[in-house]
This record gives C-alpha cells, sequence and structure tokens, in this order.
C-alpha cells in the first residue's frame, strides 16, 4: 500500500501513465548519454531506477508527464532532454559555485516555507542595476539556475512537491529594460519552462504598479486556466493580509514584517534580509537567490498551452525592468512562467476566503 500522499492522490491514468514511463528509464538514459547502454543517474537526488520501489521516483516522474498532458512518448522526450541539457549545463554541480552577493543577494532568495511546509522564493523586480546584475548574461543565468536548484532540493517529494514564488515589483519601471536583460529573461524563462516541470504551486505578485495591473488583464486571455489559478494578484493596501493566509506572517521576510512592506524593495532592506537567510539556512539550500524571478512560469501543459504561455510571459517580462523569471514552472507551468510550474491541487486553494484584488496603483 502507497506511504506517499502525492502517490496516493494520483488518477488511474497517471498512475499507469507513471509506470509507463518508469519502464522506458533505460531507454530514456541511453538517448540522454548518447549510449548504447543505460549509464546510472539520480535526478535532485532520486535514482532513475526502472525497478526502484521509491515512491518519490513516481511523484518525479509524474511532473513530466502532467506538463505534458500524460503524453508518455512526449514526455519521455522532456525527461530526456532534461537529462541531457544538466549534463551540458553541468546543472548537478551548479551548488559548489559561488556568485556576487553584493550584486544577486537583493534579486531573489529563498526564505522560510509557507503554512504547508513549501518553500517559499522571494524575486524583486525593481531598482535594479541592471548592468552588474545583466552585464554578463551566463552568468546571471548560472546564478537563476542555481537559485532554482537550492529551491528544489527543499522539495523532498513526500511531503512538499512544490515551491511558492513571490515576485516583487515595487520600483519596476516599465521602460529601460537592457538588451542583456531581455536576452536573459526569454533564455531562463526557456529554461525553467523545458527542466523544471510542476514546480509552482502558487505565484504571488505583489506591489504591482498600475501598468503590470493593466498588462495582466491584457495578457490573462492568453494563459491557460491552469496556469491562472496559480497567480494571485495583491493588492497594495491588502499585502500582509493576502500573503499571511498562505504563509505565517513570522515567515515573512523584514521587508514585509515590522513596517517593512513599505520599504520593500530598498537595497537595505533586501540585503539585510539575505544576510538574514544566509546565516540562517546557511548551506542548507534554502538561502538561494530566489528562484526567482524567473521564475518559472510553467504549468506542466500541453506543447500548445506552453507556447501560449511563453509567449504571454514574454509579453509581461517585455514589459517589465525585470529580469527575472517566472518560472512559470515552468515547462508548462507558469510555474514557471515559472518552472517554476505546473498544475497542482494546491493551485486553485490559494484563493483565500478574501480574493485579492488586482492592485490598483
Amino acid at each position: 500500500m502507497t506511504q506517499n500522499s502525492f502517490v496516493q492522490k494520483f488518477t488511474p491514468e497517471e498512475t499507469k501513465a507513471v509506470a509507463e514511463l518508469k519502464a522506458q528509464l533505460p531507454e530514456v538514459l541511453k538517448t540522454a548519454f548518447k549510449s548504447k547502454e543505460p549509464e546510472p543517474y539520480s535526478l535532485w537526488g532520486i535514482s532513475l531506477d526502472k525497478d526502484s520501489s521509491d515512491e518519490k521516483l513516481d511523484v518525479l516522474l509524474v511532473k513530466f508527464l502532467r506538463a505534458r498532458e500524460l503524453d508518455l512518448e512526449q514526455a519521455s522526450k522532456m525527461l530526456s532532454d532534461t537529462i541531457a541539457w544538466r549534463k551540458e549545463f553541468k546543472a548537478d554541480t551548479i551548488l559548489e559555485e559561488t556568485f556576487d552577493e553584493s550584486v544577486f543577494g537583493g534579486v531573489g532568495y529563498i526564505h522560510k516555507n509557507d503554512k504547508e511546509g513549501r518553500p517559499v522564493c522571494y524575486n524583486f523586480y525593481g531598482e535594479l542595476d541592471q548592468e552588474a546584475v545583466f552585464g554578463d548574461v551566463q552568468k546571471f543565468i548560472r546564478w537563476r539556475v542555481q537559485l532554482m536548484e537550492k529551491g528544489v532540493k527543499l522539495v523532498d517529494f513526500t511531503s512538499v512537491d512544490a515551491m511558492v514564488q513571490i515576485h516583487d515589483y515595487k520600483g519596476a519601471s516599465m521602460f529601460g529594460r537592457s538588451a542583456n536583460s531581455k536576452q536573459a529573461t526569454k533564455e531562463i524563462i526557456k529554461i525553467m519552462q523545458d527542466n523544471y516541470p510542476e514546480f509552482l504551486s502558487t505565484k504571488f505578485f505583489v506591489n504591482v504598479p498600475w501598468w503590470g495591473s493593466k498588462i495582466f488583464k491584457l495578457i490573462r486571455p492568453l494563459l491557460p486556466e491552469a496556469t491562472v489559478k496559480k497567480f494571485v494578484v495583491c493588492s497594495n493596501d491588502e499585502l500582509i493580509e493576502t500573503l499571511s493566509q498562505s504563509i505565517p506572517v513570522e515567515n515573512l521576510p523584514v521587508v514585509y514584517n515590522q513596517g517593512g512592506a513599505k520599504d520593500a524593495g530598498s537595497d537595505v532592506a533586501i540585503k539585510s534580509e539575505h544576510k538574514t537567510v544566509d546565516s540562517a539556512e546557511g548551506t542548507s539550500s534554502e538561502a538561494t537567490p530566489a528562484s526567482t524571478s524567473i521564475e518559472y512560469k510553467k504549468e506542466e501543459a500541453s506543447s500548445n498551452n506552453k507556447k501560449v504561455v511563453e509567449n504571454g510571459e514574454n509579453k509581461d517580462q517585455e514589459n517589465n525592468n525585470n529580469t527575472a523569471e517566472q518560472a512559470a514552472a515552468p515547462e508548462k507551468s507558469a510555474s514557471t512562467v515559472d518552472p517554476d510550474t505546473t498544475e497542482t491541487p494546491e493551485s486553485g486553494s490559494r484563493k483565500a476566503e478574501k480574493k485579492p484584488a488586482v492592485a490598483a496603483n
């Protein structure tokens, strides 16, 4: 009898698809490594062994299947491509790399958990030094991927299977994005969508300027409903009230506590908070610059929905002075646009009793 709560929630179709994908793992590995025999490989600490009885493997595999609407062939290809990308990008050792905290520390970080134990990633898009952050596009991309890997490391696939993303646009400008920031955004969104399916539970948009609300209203019809369900746009006057319905007030970073909401986005507040995260979480990998930014917005969706989300995300990003994310899950997940990423039972539950209104200012 299954003990994993996520496996218990699989539909009969998902259970069948997971068993079929597991049986294909040897071929998936041979294709990924271009070898005649499958090479042993562990993804996020889980061995991709077709004979494994570890239910965490089932939870991992269903993410790729949901991202491709249970299409076995497409899910197998996505998994194989992800493994090949990780080998080329050296993603499995990226946590060993170091990045200048004075440059990236205020762009994003992971801080504590929501009420369900999911890690929360904070991404800040306003008042960025674009030359410092995006001057070296590839360095930014590696930083962003490391941040995502730090977040995934906190997902145990037993009690937690996704992350929460907070996108803060305080001080963000509608104009003035550099060519490098646009390139970095485009590349990171693709990476998250292609390689981090179903990792987005909910994405909160806070301190959204008036033009951001307008843009969201314009692109909303283009996004899959499953993706939209993961989005919560907080009104500025109910920011703490809305966030605290999902995240314990004591777990919110300094910029949103102790009257800090009005100071969110200030270099002093952000850097101070980041240091707090580092000292508290150390090497636990919780302290990662927010998966941010780029969240991953991606929900696992069919390839068609995926294209729609990516296009919508790009439009949104093009109008923001931010580079991050999304992450929306994403692959399909808006998780991503985020990699962040995909449809999960929790998605719809984020609507609090008092439904947050779209920011008007």
